[in-house]
């Protein structure tokens, strides 16, 4: 599965790789609406972001920090197949999220 993120944190960047080895990260949100995959991995916390999840064009999995609740709304209400989770819940199920 061709997986793409916007995931900045090198920290959040070796979990994902871990299980997702192939994924390709990317620098920007307009980056990652121009990446060709299957999955979009996007941290919300990040500027812009939460602008690009609409233009995705595949399934979308999105985090950010559990008490920010009004991105997690935003991100809901943009796209209906989109999966957003509190930080420590993704990182919690993230290879059952990846596959």
């Amino acid at each position: 599965m061709k997986v793409a993120a916007l995931v900045p944190d090198l920290m959040d960047r070796s979990r994902i790789e871990a299980a997702a080895p192939d994924v390709t990260f990317v620098g920007t949100p307009g980056d990652l609406a121009d990446a060709d995959a299957e999955l979009y991995v996007v941290d919300l916390g990040r500027p812009g972001a939460l602008d690009v999840v609409p233009a995705l064009r595949g399934r979308v999995l999105a985090f950010v920090a559990h008490v920010d609740r009004a991105a997690m709304a935003a991100a809901e209400s943009s796209r209906s197949d989109i999966e957003v989770l509190p930080r420590s819940a993704f990182f919690r199920r993230l290879e059952e999220l990846l596959t």
